[in-house]
């Protein structure tokens, strides 16, 4: 290992030797420029940049600490970039929309293997363990999903079966 003295010694700057391993420097982006470089990454991905695209790109792309270090918080960097970012019960309701789509395309109430499969198609869809976590329930969060969905279903007037199948309706 080296000491980052002597990296700072040998190329000037720390963020010279950065630049010299093909990393990116992050300290001097003007707020601004980094909201810019969160609508760029956004555009690419046709969707909200989460923490993970950012790290994924880590040498390319400020981190998301960064952001929340400058911002408050990547939702925050994220909101004022343009983008929409759901919290609580908005990413609940959300949830149970989607929940509600994957149902009738399934034909039955979804599995969290279910949900794990849309989402590799789909990544507008949060991971099977963020709708997991909305859930504050000591045991068995994933019923309890299947329970809104169920109710959101039969708001719709879809007939859900005892054993989560999708029976007939509108």
């Amino acid at each position: 290992r080296v000491h980052p003295q002597t990296v700072i010694e040998h190329f000037g700057t720390w963020n010279a030797a950065k630049r010299a391993a093909g990393l990116f420097p992050r300290r001097f982006l003007t707020r601004d420029e980094l909201l810019e470089q969160l609508r760029v990454l956004g555009d690419e991905l046709a969707r909200t940049p989460t923490a993970r695209d950012l790290a994924a790109r880590r040498r390319a792309l400020p981190s998301a600490s960064l952001y929340a270090h400058t911002f408050g918080s990547l939702a925050n960097a994220l909101r004022e970039a343009g983008f929409e970012v759901l919290q609580g019960e908005e990413r609940l309701e959300r949830a149970i929309v989607q929940g509600a789509e994957l149902a009738k395309a399934l034909g039955r109430l979804p599995k969290m293997a279910d949900w794990a499969d849309a989402r590799r198609n789909d990544h507008a869809l949060l991971s099977e363990w963020q709708v997991y976590r909305l859930l504050d329930v000591p045991r068995g969060a994933w019923t309890a999903f299947q329970f809104l969905v169920r109710e959101r279903l039969r708001d719709e007037d879809v007939e859900v079966l005892p054993d989560g199948n999708l029976g007939g309706g509108s």
